[in-house]
C-alpha cells in the first residue's frame, strides 16, 4: 500500500513501484487488505403486494481495512495522527509532535496492489480517501504494535470512488453443456 497527497494521479502500472509523491505504508499484517462494501437501499412495495416493485440504493460506501505494522515510518505516523509528513522530520534524532483536540479532515490518495507471490492480481486506486476508523494500539512485549485503519473512499470529480486494475484471465468461449 502507498499514499500520496490529495490530487495525486494514479501510479498507473501496478507492476511498477510507485514514485514520488507516493510513499509506502510498509509492512501490512498477515490479515491482509479487506475490501469493504456497505450499501443501504429503500424498497417500494405497493399496498396489497408482498414484493417490492422497485428498490433504490440510498447509500453505497467502499472501504479498505488494514493493519500497518511499521508504526515507526513517518508516512504511517502521519496517517495515524493526521500530521503532515514534513512535520515529522526528526530534530537531533528525536521526532516530536502534539495531537490536536480538534482534528481536521485528512483526505489523501491511496494505492493498493494485491500480489500472489510475484504475480500481480489486483490494484486499487482511491483518488480521495480518508481514514475514518482507527483502532486502539497495544504496545506490548510479545506483540507487534499496529495501526488498524478503515479507509473510506469518497467520490472524485468524475463521481468515482475506486479505480480497479485487475489481471483476470480471459474466459474460454462457452461450448454448451
Amino acid at each position: 500500500g502507498w499514499t500520496a497527497p490529495l490530487g495525486s494521479t494514479s501510479p498507473g502500472d501496478p507492476e511498477v513501484q510507485p514514485l514520488s509523491p507516493w510513499l509506502p505504508l510498509g509492512a501490512i499484517s498477515d490479515d491482509g487488505l479487506v475490501q469493504g462494501f456497505d450499501e443501504d437501499s429503500q424498497s417500494f412495495t405497493p399496498w396489497g403486494y408482498t414484493s417490492p416493485i422497485r428498490t433504490t440504493i440510498t447509500s453505497s460506501l467502499r472501504t479498505f481495512s488494514l493493519t500497518a505494522w511499521e508504526v515507526g515510518r513517518t508516512t504511517v505516523q502521519s496517517l495515524q495522527y493526521r500530521i503532515p509528513v514534513v512535520d515529522l522530520a526528526p530534530a537531533s534524532g528525536l521526532t516530536t509532535f502534539a495531537e490536536t483536540a480538534s482534528p481536521e479532515p485528512d483526505r489523501r490518495a491511496f494505492w493498493f496492489v494485491v500480489l500472489d507471490g510475484d504475480a500481480f492480481q489486483r490494484g486499487f486506486y482511491v483518488p480521495e480517501g480518508e481514514i475514518t476508523e482507527r483502532s486502539d494500539v497495544t504496545h506490548k512485549q510479545d506483540e507487534v504494535a499496529g495501526f488498524e485503519w478503515t479507509i473510506t473512499a469518497y467520490p472524485d470529480a468524475e463521481g468515482n470512488t475506486v479505480y480497479h486494475a485487475d489481471r483476470v484471465p480471459e474466459t474460454a468461449a462457452y461450448t454448451g453443456s
